[in-house]
């Protein structure tokens, strides 16, 4: 009988790392349009700098992945920007402009990502003890930024959705949260 294997095969990581990077990039098409959106609003410099660190983490999987030899599959990278941009055509109760309901599902799309980073960052740090390639500080590091970011999500995301679904609430409403 032989021993399991322990060590992830080099074509099942690069799947894995190609989707995140997948997400990643449809995560700083989406980051980048909402704090456009919001600019003006009072979150819009929480949401210009998570856009900015979405960003900056995506670089940072890249390089993981030059650091572990995995071929970027443009393919997968042109279809997540792609839906990102598929992902606008949703309905929002409006024809012409934004509703406030874009909002708040934009922000919950942008929790959905940071979440799923997170845990990118999670298991790469657990295969840190096994691959050298893999710098398990750096790692520590995108997973406490994650974190912030989705502490700082979860903020928006609770008093855009008191404002869009809370008592009081009056249809139609124009933008919610400077929308």
């Amino acid at each position: 009988m032989s021993e399991p294997r322990t060590s992830t095969s080099p074509r099942m990581l690069g799947i894995y790392l190609n989707d995140h990077l997948a997400g990643a990039t449809a995560g700083v098409q989406l980051a980048g349009r909402t704090a456009r959106e919001h600019r003006e609003s009072p979150f819009g410099g929480d949401l210009e700098d998570v856009a900015a660190q979405i960003m900056e983490d995506r670089q940072a999987l890249l390089t993981v992945m030059a650091d572990l030899e995995v071929p970027v599959r443009r393919y997968k990278v042109y279809g997540g920007w792609l839906g990102e941009k598929a992902g606008r055509l949703k309905p929002n109760g409006r024809l012409r402009r934004r509703s406030g309901l874009s909002t708040v599902l934009e922000l919950e799309s942008l929790r959905i990502g940071v979440e799923g980073k997170a845990l990118l960052w999670h298991a790469l740090l657990a295969a840190a003890d096994e691959d050298p390639r893999l710098d398990p500080d750096r790692l520590i590091e995108l997973l406490n930024r994650a974190r912030r970011q989705r502490a700082t999500l979860k903020s928006l995301h609770e008093g855009a959705a008191a404002t869009m679904f809370g008592p009081g609430r009056t249809e139609p409403r124009e933008a919610v949260a400077g929308t």
